[in-house]
């Protein structure tokens, strides 16, 4: 098994003994990023499951660990993949589940002074709200470059020299020490999709898009719902997130195609995979690399 085929089953092979467990309504059991109201839905979680060979038990785990520790996977995944491409994108990178606020990074760092006059000004507070301070569930970031990166192969610039002084990818040009880091990647983690949660995931896209002052990051979201209707509430449209990734799309479209009654999902599902909006998680680590 080749390295990304290998991290990929170590991926799943952690979710399924770390995350999926059995829940139960009524007299049906089904694995917990199944929606217990939905027969397709439990029906395509049972598929993958097999297909992943899950064997989850009926210990209990809350919703807010589940979220916390798929948050976490993912991101051990997505640093492991995306180091072993460095030869693609190399530079010095940063991978973290602590929410961090975007102010922190550069495209966003004015950001905190507006932070600032909000808490008080309450007629600014009033008029601006908070949703202008978003706090990505994983983020990846890019270091500034140093005169001696930038001079590595060749003498490109002297330090003394009037050219390349406003941009902050040089860490020699901010003023502030350490030097501010760029926001690389903004990843939103959904175990499961509700209507509420797409829209408080695109409400932060555009935040992420209209605030900015520099590079947009790439921003994505990843899930492991199994019922394609339920994706596409998220991945269908343009102009807010890059792409939505399924932890296993190869075994959930398997899933949608033996079915009974499943032609709808199919359909819904190739149509996001055709139209570019819906991919594997395994495909994240190159998109990331462009």
């Amino acid at each position: 098994m080749r390295k990304l085929a290998a991290l990929r089953a170590n991926y799943h092979s952690r979710l399924g003994s770390r995350l999926v467990r059995l829940s139960k309504k009524e007299d049906v059991t089904y694995p917990n990023f199944a929606d217990g109201g939905s027969r397709t839905s439990i029906e395509i979680a049972r598929r993958i499951s097999a297909a992943l060979r899950f064997e989850p038990t009926a210990e209990r785990i809350d919703g807010q660990t589940i979220g916390n520790l798929f948050e976490i996977l993912t991101c051990e995944f997505i640093a492991d993949a995306f180091s072993a491409l460095t030869h693609l994108r190399p530079g010095r990178w940063d991978y973290r589940t602590a929410q961090t606020t975007i102010s922190r990074f550069a495209q966003y760092q004015h950001l905190s002074t507006l932070v600032s006059l909000v808490k008080t000004d309450s007629n600014l507070a009033a008029a601006l709200g908070h949703g202008y301070i978003v706090t990505p569930d994983i983020v990846i970031i890019r270091q500034p470059v140093t005169e001696n990166e930038v001079n590595n192969h060749e003498k490109l610039i002297e330090p003394d020299e009037p050219i390349a002084r406003l941009t902050q990818f040089r860490a020699a040009n901010q003023s502030e020490s350490p030097a501010c880091a760029f926001l690389h990647a903004s990843i939103s983690c959904k175990w499961t999709i509700r209507s509420d949660r797409s829209q408080n995931t695109r409400t932060e896209a555009l935040n992420l898009i209209r605030n900015r002052k520099g590079p947009l990051p790439h921003i994505v979201a990843v899930t492991a719902d199994p019922l394609p209707m339920r994706i596409a509430s998220l991945a269908l449209g343009t102009g807010d997130l890059d792409c939505v990734y399924h932890v296993a799309l190869p075994e959930l479209r398997a899933a949608c195609a033996g079915i009974d009654r499943g032609e709808d999902q199919l359909e819904m599902l190739d149509t996001m995979i055709q139209g570019s909006r819906l991919r594997d998680i395994s495909d994240l680590p190159f998109d990331l690399a462009v």
